[in-house]
């Protein structure tokens, strides 16, 4: 999600390039798929195990990345651009379960992507809506730490072109994302793990399924009266090989890609209001694999530098008259 929401990642242009260019199968995931569901790094600006008081909170959120092609046997190709935004829900009904406090999530991204010339590639459309129907916060007494865990799901209901379904920004089959999300908050402290995995069921027009992605990001912040300030970033990673159908007449690659990217955040908390901005580099990016017709790596990722911003803010409280409180999504 941009926070709580799910934006994709910057790799889509590498697909969409080589496919046009016809450089063959050198793919980490199925042609026309970026590679993950969830934009790297877009939960940093709200990522926390804890759950804000009972309401329905509404977040905007926005991001920009900017980067290029690359690969071990590739030189920096054309360069990319996404842009895009997102509109979420945080429902906190105030209810408990195992000593937990219940919260639930909806999120509706759209954005657009750009490569450069000689591909000239553009596109702009809906994605999928990502819903966490549960999310369970555990409080551990008076330490200072929280323990979130809970189950993400993007619904193929994005716009879906093309006879594999991926000629357009949404995506033809289902992704299942479980969550483990481990925060220290206490005394202006927010130091955060917030571990994830993308599970895809097959391609509903092609068969092919696309590896499971890991997720790693990290908050380290600090709030100052109204200003939150400190170092973020994330790990993410193919980590199974993809399975093939008779659609491609069963051609797999077993590539597989890495990225790791740091970053920092500045936040201010204007009452009714919270802004978070934050920004990431990909300072590694590696991708590998052997293309099998050719004998030769030529597996690509992108490399690229990013911007987000988060407003949040609450909708109703079931105390009348309530001011609105800040607003502290999970995802």
């Amino acid at each position: 999600m941009l926070s709580a929401m799910g934006t994709r990642t910057l790799s889509l242009t590498f697909s969409a390039a080589m496919a046009l260019l016809g450089a063959g199968p050198a793919y980490s995931y199925e042609v026309g798929y970026p590679g993950a569901a969830q934009k790297p790094g877009v939960t940093l600006g709200g990522s926390s195990a804890g759950t804000p008081p009972p309401g329905i909170y509404m977040f905007d959120q926005f991001v920009t990345a900017q980067g290029s092609i690359t690969g071990p046997n590739v030189p920096t190709g054309p360069k990319t651009s996404v842009s895009a935004a997102a509109v979420g829900f945080l429902f906190v009904p105030g209810w408990t379960f195992l000593g937990a406090t219940y919260d639930a999530v909806i999120v509706q991204p759209a954005f657009s992507s750009n490569i450069s010339a000689p591909v000239n590639f553009q596109a702009a459309a809906v994605h999928n809506t990502y819903v966490v129907p549960a999310e369970l916060s555990w409080k551990l007494g008076d330490s200072g730490f929280f323990v979130k865990t809970g189950l993400g799901i993007y619904v193929p209901d994005g716009d879906i072109l093309g006879a594999n379904g991926l000629a357009s920004i949404g995506n033809p089959w289902w992704t299942f994302q479980p969550e483990f999300i481990v925060s220290y908050l206490k005394d202006g402290w927010n130091l955060t793990a917030n571990i994830f995995q993308e599970f895809n069921t097959k391609n509903q027009r092609t068969g092919y399924r696309t590896g499971d992605i890991f997720h790693a990001e990290f908050v380290a912040t600090k709030r100052f009266d109204k200003w939150t300030l400190g170092p973020v970033g994330y790990v993410v990673s193919q980590v199974s090989n993809d399975q093939s159908s008779a659609f491609y007449n069963f051609a797999v690659n077993s590539n597989r890609y890495t990225k790791v990217a740091a970053g920092g955040l500045v936040g201010y908390d204007f009452g009714p209001v919270a802004l978070n901005v934050w920004a990431t580099n990909e300072f590694y990016s590696t991708a590998s694999g052997k293309t099998p017709s050719a004998g030769v790596d030529l597996a690509t990722v992108t490399h690229a530098w990013s911007a987000f911003a988060s407003i949040s803010y609450r909708l109703w409280a079931p105390d009348d008259g309530a001011a609105p409180r800040r607003l502290l999504p999970t995802k």
